[in-house]
């Protein structure tokens, strides 16, 4: 039995993983999904309804059991946190090809949980090479 977490932020995240984890889950794993925002000023309700919107397609389409945490930390902390309180063995998130500069900027949620995990992170390209 493997326990996946996936780590989505929208909808279309959720669509472009869904071929990958569902390749990959058997009878008996578990999937959770969780869509992580920061919460208070940072956090409106249009970006709550849309995270329910990315839990749901995982909901539906491989069963996951959806998560969506407000509580003030950033995504790479709740996710490395959701997958040590559920023991969970693989990590699973969308990558986007970003300048050095959006880097530096923006950060990159899947730059840090890379370096900080102690467990396996599959990172599924969610834009399509031309």
């Amino acid at each position: 039995m493997t326990k996946f977490l996936i780590g989505t932020d929208s909808v279309e995240t959720s669509e472009k993983l869904v071929p990958y984890v569902a390749g990959r889950v058997t009878d008996g794993d578990e999937v959770y999904a969780v869509n992580s925002l920061r919460g208070g000023d940072r956090t409106s309700d249009e970006a709550v309804a849309e995270g329910k919107d990315a839990l749901d397609v995982l909901e539906e389409a491989v069963g996951a059991e959806a998560h969506q945490l407000i509580r003030g930390n950033s995504p790479q902390e709740d996710l490395l946190a959701f997958a040590e309180e559920h023991d969970i063995d693989q990590l699973v998130i969308g990558i986007r090809k970003r300048t050095p500069t959006g880097k530096i900027l923006f950060g990159s949620t899947a730059h840090d949980l890379l370096l900080e995990s102690d467990r396996p992170v599959l990172t599924v390209p969610l834009l399509k090479r031309e």
